[in-house]
């Protein structure tokens, strides 16, 4: 079922591709895509996993992590900035590009494809009460303080996290979704949550952008190894030394080993701070992560808890 999965990803990347070469959806295609993700892919596997979760340590330990990481990540690209005497707009972009990882989008459905139905609650977890929240607030403060916007207010970064659909699909998995609903309902979630796969790898096809910025070539390169080798080598010691056990450790690994969070890549455009940049950490990244996600699972796979 990986390697399934896997060329599922490299199809729709392609064909999104091309059909942004050749034009062959409108321009906001690859919007309209997002919406249909954000509003019912990723609320249907939300409800359809969420509700099996058991609050308790165990959350709590897997939601620590991404914070964690924030924390390292943050003040080694400080240090790096400083080192290599980055300009601030490149500093903003790592600062957004590399501690934020496509967690829900790629994350659900290739932790579900590696390690199987009893894994992706654990990826919900790590990406509603780790990777959004940062977004919300930590990414809005970065952005706020790098174009020098005003900061957002506790209002605002509650009512975005509060209206979030994922995080209102979570607040009604864990409340008063059954977990085995209805044989109708479920049908709905399934297949809702299968789309969530190709769906997403053609958005992001659509949106892919492969031009290096030769200048930023140094700071690419660093964010990239920073994204997708030293975090997840972090994460593998922080859960092995916890004694995590192993499914949730295994899927810690796998959330934080993702590419670049796609979000975090269009706000720093949006805003234009080092567009080229932004767009590289995705792109590149997204290619990359084709192989090295698969070498961290072979990794996981190989560790004496996987036997």
């Amino acid at each position: 079922m990986t390697f399934d999965a896997f060329f599922l990803i490299v199809l729709m990347l392609v064909l999104g591709k091309l059909c942004a070469q050749w034009r062959v959806f409108p321009e906001s295609a690859a919007e309209a895509f997002n919406l249909f993700i954000l509003y019912f892919c990723l609320p249907a596997a939300v409800l359809r996993y969420g509700a099996k979760l058991e609050l308790g340590t165990e959350i709590l330990a897997v939601a620590a992590v991404p914070w964690a990481l924030l924390v390292l990540s943050f003040g080694l690209i400080l240090l790096l900035s400083r080192l290599f005497g980055w300009s601030r707009p490149v500093t903003a972009v790592l600062l957004l590009c590399v501690p934020l990882g496509n967690t829900s989008y790629l994350g659900y459905p290739l932790v579900q494809a590696m390690l199987g139905d009893e894994g992706l609650p654990y990826a919900v977890i790590y990406d509603q009460f780790g990777a959004f929240p940062i977004l919300a607030t930590y990414g809005l403060f970065v952005l706020a303080h790098y174009s020098g916007e005003a900061r957002p207010t506790l209002w605002q970064i509650g009512r975005r996290i509060l209206t979030f659909p994922p995080f209102i699909a979570l607040v009604l998995a864990l409340t008063v979704m059954p977990a085995q609903p209805h044989h109708t309902i479920e049908t709905v979630l399934v297949r809702l949550s299968d789309a969530l796969l190709p769906l997403a790898a053609l958005a992001v096809g659509l949106q892919i952008k492969l031009r290096l910025p030769r200048e930023k070539l140094a700071p690419l390169a660093l964010g990239l190894s920073l994204k997708l080798l030293l975090l997840p080598a972090l994460a593998l010691a922080w859960v092995w030394l916890a004694g995590m056990p192993p499914l949730p450790a295994q899927a810690v690994v796998l959330e934080t080993a993702m590419p670049t969070m796609i979000t975090a890549a269009v706000l720093a455009i949006s805003h234009r701070i080092a567009p080229n940049l932004a767009a590289a950490m995705v792109g590149y990244g997204l290619v990359i992560s084709i192989l090295t996600l698969p070498l961290w699972h072979l990794l996981l796979q190989g560790l004496p808890w996987a036997g």
